[in-house]
């Protein structure tokens, strides 16, 4: 039974994280992938998911291409607790919004920024082993 809570606690806590980085994803979704996108790009940016963000084939907890490594600065999963995320949606939402932008702001190993990248209809990192 102790074994049975010690798990279910170790759990709760490493949940938190998880939780600010699938908001992270759902906004960034919703945000970029919504009924406006391009089809083409929904779809590009679909497949991708977490590689948005990350590297294919590195660990997604670890490794972050350079779109991830600029969203970084500006947004990290322990600001943005489960409580948190719960009891002010709109508030977070709003953050998370802010930290796109101004990643977006960054400029891109091939020159341009990751926000001309996305209006653009590509996908912003060059680096994501896609």
């Amino acid at each position: 039974m102790k074994r049975l809570a010690m798990m279910i606690g170790c759990m709760m806590l490493l949940a938190s994280p998880a939780m600010a980085i699938s908001e992270f994803g759902k906004q960034w979704k919703n945000e970029y992938l919504g009924d406006e996108a391009d089809e083409d790009f929904k779809k590009n940016g679909r497949k991708a998911g977490c590689y948005v963000c990350h590297v294919k084939g590195e660990d997604k907890k670890k490794v972050r291409n350079e779109y991830g490594k600029a969203l970084h600065e500006f947004l990290k999963a322990e600001d943005f607790p489960k409580e948190y995320i719960k009891d002010n949606p709109e508030e977070a939402k709003a953050k998370i919004l802010e930290g796109f932008k101004k990643a977006g702001e960054k400029k891109s190993s091939d020159g341009k920024s990751f926000a001309e990248k996305i209006e653009a209809n590509e996908l912003p990192a060059t680096d994501s082993g896609l």
